[in-house]
């Protein structure tokens, strides 16, 4: 187990590496193409709202409950049966999320009034913005197809997670971020925004056809057929429906942001995204990555009522969050201003816009930890088939996000709504873990909490060492491009070097953070 789970995680972090460069290569593009504009604004709303349903049915309530579920049955019944389960929750899936994307094709001013609401209401009057709403009506209708293949794309690649095939599922996002460039860069469109909305189209759907020769091969094709009523299916929908507010929550948060984000000036959902952009790298490269491969490890250990091994699991994967996401999330603090100069300072994207990102992206930061702990502490309930826990929990954080934004978007606007955001991840995680507790499901060995200690001191010496020699702002800004890019790799590079050293003088050890050593009767 131990060797299968880190070979397993560095496949799919290897892959999301690959992913996350060429996500920033588009973002990139994407901000000397159109900076933090008008249409940019309208493109990033017109692709969140696909995207937080893609996590919220697809990638979030979905593959939390299905994963289990199909653990289940491929530990416990033949093949012809986990072969109908498969075809029956495809065909279902299929036709739910079909009909969504048709209704919101034809609606799509209904959903831009509401999630846009700013928008609407200047439209309404006549007022500065009422552009954006006509804009990002017609762009809806072309990014919000995407729902459906992704849809489909999430789940071929839950079937390749339960059947140990890491490496295809995590490789399928790199192919969105090429045809995107594709679009971006070889587009001819009077409006620069409808080619990356076209780009979106077509990504998602090269992204499903890309995944069916590897379900092929694992034997996990089946012709879809509808089973609403079939008992796996409708323990998959049971196990769904109150999964839509537990791990997704951080996303309801973020189209909540939205639309504030809509009352405000001209710009601001820009630096929310080009924030939340790089906060995705490494919460898609270390927490995405451990909870997808750990999540079908603990629904097979719940299936065979081994503790010992579900315990160890999740000590590794808390252990791991915490070693690779604190020191993230104060270098990501730390250097925001340079790293936003280096990536996307160019052509319309200018000091301006730098600087507020830089805000939003130190407030995101602040929350990155939580964010990562949130994915393994839910994956310790999802993989018992509960489903309906969360839920509260995740309600509470949903309401408390709520309360935070309305505080805090008056005295900070836009930096507010991103620092509220990581207030609620930090009381979405500690209920989780509260109540793993609670429940006696899971508690924190004594590995975890000695390498936590050891890993807080190791960062605050890191943290020193940046403030002590990273130039400040006026001295970056003198630098030539070549300049900035050679100061933030020494930067990066030393502060990593002086972590790795911290943590071996205060007496950690690579076999301290093995799945084996996490093992409570060694």
């Amino acid at each position: 187990m131990s060797k299968k789970l880190i070979k397993s995680s560095l496949i799919f972090s290897f892959m999301t590496l690959i992913s996350r460069v060429l996500g920033l290569v588009r973002d990139v593009v994407v901000a000397n193409l159109m900076g933090a504009g008008a249409a940019a604004d309208v493109f990033f709303f017109a692709n969140k709202i696909p995207n937080f349903l893609r996590r919220l049915f697809a990638e979030g309530a979905f593959a939390q409950a299905f994963v289990p579920v199909l653990a289940e049955y491929k530990e416990t019944k033949p093949e012809d049966e986990v072969k109908l389960l498969i075809a029956k929750a495809s065909g279902t899936l299929g036709c739910i999320i079909l009909m969504v994307t048709l209704f919101a094709v034809i609606c799509a001013p209904v959903l831009v009034a509401l999630f846009g609401t700013g928008w609407f209401i200047d439209w309404l009057h006549d007022g500065p913005n009422a552009d954006k709403f006509d804009l990002a009506s017609s762009m809806l209708r072309i990014t919000f197809p995407y729902l459906f293949f992704i849809s489909l794309v999430a789940l071929s690649g839950a079937i390749l997670n339960t059947y140990g095939r890491f490496g295809a599922a995590a490789f399928t996002p790199v192919l969105l971020n090429i045809v995107i460039i594709l679009f971006a860069t070889l587009g001819q469109f009077e409006q620069p925004a409808f080619a990356l909305a076209w780009g979106v189209f077509f990504g998602g759907l090269v992204q499903l056809l890309f995944q069916l020769p590897f379900l092929f091969k694992v034997g996990a094709i089946a012709r879809p057929r509808w089973g609403w009523h079939d008992d796996g299916v409708k323990k998959i929908r049971l196990l769904m429906i109150p999964a839509l507010f537990g791990v997704s929550v951080s996303q309801i948060n973020l189209l909540f942001d939205t639309f504030l984000a809509s009352f405000l000036q001209t710009g601001s959902i820009s630096w929310l995204y080009y924030a939340d952009r790089l906060l995705e790298f490494p919460l898609g490269l270390f927490g995405i990555a451990i909870s997808t491969v750990i999540l079908p490890q603990l629904a097979k250990d719940h299936v065979k009522s081994d503790e010992t091994h579900f315990l160890q699991t999740m000590d590794w994967g808390v252990a791991t969050i915490c070693l690779l996401g604190l020191p993230s999330a104060v270098g990501l603090a730390l250097l925001a201003e340079p790293m936003l100069m280096v990536l996307f300072m160019r052509g319309a994207f200018d000091m301006t816009v730098v600087t507020h990102s830089a805000h939003s992206l130190i407030a995101y930061s602040s929350g990155l930890l939580f964010f990562m702990l949130i994915k393994v502490l839910a994956s310790g309930f999802y993989s018992r088939q509960d489903t309906k826990t969360p839920v509260s929990i995740g309600i509470k954080a949903m309401i408390a996000n709520m309360v935070f934004n309305l505080i805090l978007i008056f005295p900070l606007a836009h930096v507010g709504l991103a620092l509220a955001t990581s207030m609620s991840a930090l009381f979405n995680a500690g209920f989780l873990y509260y109540t793993l507790r609670k429940q006696g499901v899971y508690t924190m060995g004594k590995q975890v909490k000695t390498n936590l200690i050891r890993i807080i001191l190791s960062v605050l010496i890191m943290a020193v060492f940046l403030i002590v020699y990273a130039p400040d702002s006026v001295e970056w800004l003198n630098y030539s491009t070549v300049e900035r890019i050679l100061n933030l790799v020494y930067l990066i590079f030393s502060g990593f070097l002086i972590y790795i050293l911290a943590l071996f003088v205060s007496g950690a050890r690579l076999k301290q953070f093995k799945p084996a050593a996490f093992n409570r009767l060694s």
